[in-house]
């Protein structure tokens, strides 16, 4: 009896312990710019709470990053100049969708253009280059003479700053197109049209994403001027509010929301990308 019961003790499963050598390959495993990026991460964060304890700067102008976490929980419940801050944040992320969609349409619409059409590259390259340097606030007081201080006039000065960088994208990808290609589509009975959709779009396909996220980061830059415009909502709205009564706290946390936002949106375009356009880098 007690040699068949150790032997039935023998044969119970135990939980497999977790070596120390899968914990490094589970840790490998992680790309080493992914592992930097996080480190570097939690260095500034470690900084700026040794800055804000030592009083480096006065508490009023540099909040500590826990009184910051305090505040994100006091905003998102209490809300701050009559909105919560998902009401400021949905309001920012609805405007800049707005403009990144418009000009992705229309920048990859002109860009073929461009390509396709010498006219119209000489008419657009000027208009275009004239502008492109021209930073939002310079032209934020024209926008609310022609179009007033409503919805329309805050995503246009967005949209104004997300197009060019979709343009030239789309240009540049269509020129990189190999004659050959183009030649071969041709030679076996493609239409124009099936030359654009099926040779040239799907190679100018990476680029004109690439141009896409580029002109999103332009977006989010010149989401506060376009919130200047009269607002209600609005993460540049709450940050411009807060500054104007040295809410310290409440302007880190909206640059912080809007870092936050903008990465989110940045990874659901590489997303997109990889699905869109698997093939880039392969060739």
């Amino acid at each position: 009896m007690s040699s068949s019961s150790s032997l039935f003790v023998s044969r119970r499963p135990h939980a497999p312990a977790l070596p120390a050598s899968s914990i490094r390959h589970l840790v490998g495993r992680i790309g080493y710019v992914t592992r930097v990026s996080v480190a570097t991460s939690f260095g500034l964060l470690l900084l700026w709470q040794i800055a804000a304890s030592l009083e480096v700067v006065p508490a009023m102008f540099l909040p500590s990053p826990f009184a910051v976490a305090t505040k994100f929980v006091a905003v998102s419940r209490d809300g701050f100049q009559d909105a919560t801050l998902l009401e400021h944040l949905l309001a920012s992320v609805g405007r800049v969708t707005a403009a990144l969609v418009a000009a992705v349409i229309l920048g990859v619409a002109v860009g073929f253009a461009m390509n396709l059409n010498q006219t119209a590259q000489g008419v657009v390259t000027p208009v275009l280059e004239l502008y492109r340097p021209i930073p939002p606030l310079a032209y934020l007081p024209l926008v609310i003479i022609w179009f007033g201080i409503g919805e329309f006039a805050k995503v246009l000065v967005i949209f104004l700053g997300i197009l060019p960088s979709i343009v030239i994208a789309t240009n540049e990808g269509l020129r990189s197109v190999p004659p050959d290609r183009v030649n071969a589509a041709r030679s076996l009975g493609a239409t124009r049209a099936q030359v654009i959709f099926l040779v040239l779009l799907p190679h100018a396909m990476p680029s004109i994403l690439t141009g896409t996220r580029i002109g999103l980061g332009a977006g989010w830059a010149t989401l506060v001027a376009a919130e200047l415009i009269a607002a209600t909502k609005g993460l540049g709205f709450m940050i411009k509010g807060a500054a104007d009564f040295l809410v310290t706290d409440v302007v880190i946390l909206g640059i912080l929301v809007i870092a936050a936002a903008a990465i989110v949106m940045e990874m659901g375009l590489r997303v997109v990308q990889r699905v869109v356009a698997p093939w880039q880098g392969r060739e």
